[in-house]
């Protein structure tokens, strides 16, 4: 009899939560709709908070016309003459929106719904990642123990997430952001130490961002932003490493490519807390990343300080997202890294990694 209940209940939960689910995936999906639909015809001037009332507006509208009685709606047009006719089929026809308008979109969707985490840079974990070198040499002396030894095969991932604190500032121009990410280095096959957390990079941050609409020779200019970022490692005595710095970045897009160019200046700090001075000396003084995106694949690089360095102490990154099947929910990804930087611990270290496993997200 209890089975049965509970049967019964299961089912009638089940009926009336699978509509409601339903109408609020629907709902999501016309606000993105309507969003991309004015992000595209906006000027730069406008709000984020002007889009997201707009589209509330004109979705209110929709949904009290579509529950007027049939008797009272408007009657069915004459037909159209001949030139009417040609006249619509020769109308001017939208371009189908770029990554980057559509990643924006669907974003802004989110931005009322307090159980929604938006994704940051890319999210993902790789089972797998071949280092061709290791330097073990800082832990041996923190814990005076010169057995600790790196294996060349890990696990690594990246959880990057962000949220709006502010909208409509300084005179309805910038739009407030605050964001977190959290890269681990795991010696998951190394069972001769436990299989530990050799290094775990924390980075929050926080920048104004400004909509932008302006082109030059092809290329739109997205977004600017400018804003404050820490970085560390969160450990002390010889492992300690950490940074903090001012950046600013401005988002180009042309097509299914958008490239981030993003300068940046290290505050100081005084000789007795600095544990890494010469770190710019091997991460530099900004960073630029593109990203192409074309049938589910997405391609990106990060490149480093080559120029600052006279090509000696430069970083590359090459990434590639693709799709597993019709499989929705996560894309396969292969990374490559050369350079220095890959983790604070080593930030003076050159090394070359490979590594394969899976994404949430990329760039695009």
């Amino acid at each position: 009899m209890t089975s049965g209940w509970c049967y019964v209940l299961v089912l009638a939960l089940a009926s009336t939560a699978l509509p409601w689910t339903t109408a609020r995936a629907q709902n999501t999906s016309e606000l993105e709709a309507c969003l991309l639909d004015k992000l595209r015809a906006a000027p730069g001037s406008t709000t984020v908070s002007e889009l997201r009332q707009a589209c509330s507006e004109d979705l209110a509208v929709a949904a009290a016309g579509a529950e007027v009685p049939a008797s009272q709606t408007a009657p069915e047009p004459a037909t159209a003459a001949p030139g009417a006719a040609m006249a619509e089929s020769q109308a001017v026809v939208e371009p189908e929106p770029t990554p980057l308008e559509q990643r924006r979109s669907s974003e802004l969707a989110l931005r009322d719904n307090p159980f929604a985490i938006t994704a940051h840079r890319p999210n993902y974990f790789l089972v797998g990642v071949y280092s061709s070198n290791t330097y073990p040499g800082a832990f041996q002396e923190q814990f005076n123990d010169p057995d600790i030894d790196e294996d060349h095969y890990e696990a690594r991932f990246q959880i990057s997430i962000k949220s709006a604190l502010a909208e409509g500032l300084l005179g309805g121009r910038a739009d407030l952001l605050a964001g977190y990410t959290n890269r681990s280095f795991w010696q998951l096959y190394n069972k001769d130490v436990s299989a530990p957390f050799r290094e775990t990079n924390h980075e929050p941050e926080a920048w104004l961002s400004f909509a932008n609409d302006w082109e030059l020779f092809g290329w739109r200019n997205a977004n600017n932003s400018i804003g404050i970022v820490h970085q560390s490692n969160g450990q002390g005595g010889e492992l300690s490493r950490s940074w903090n710095r001012i950046f600013a970045k401005l988002i180009f897009e042309r097509g299914d490519l958008a490239v981030s160019v993003k300068p940046w200046w290290r505050i100081p700090e005084s000789d007795e807390d600095d544990g890494n001075p010469d770190i710019t000396d091997y991460l530099g003084d900004g960073e630029i990343v593109a990203a192409w995106t074309q049938d589910r694949h997405t391609f990106s690089i990060l490149l480093r300080n080559h120029l600052e360095s006279g090509f000696s102490k430069g970083t590359t990154e090459i990434s590639w997202s693709f799709p597993l099947g019709d499989y929705p929910y996560l894309k396969g990804y292969l990374q490559l890294f050369n350079g220095y930087g890959e983790s604070l611990i080593n930030y003076n270290r050159q090394n070359t990694s490979l590594g394969i496993g899976v994404s949430l997200n990329d760039w695009l």
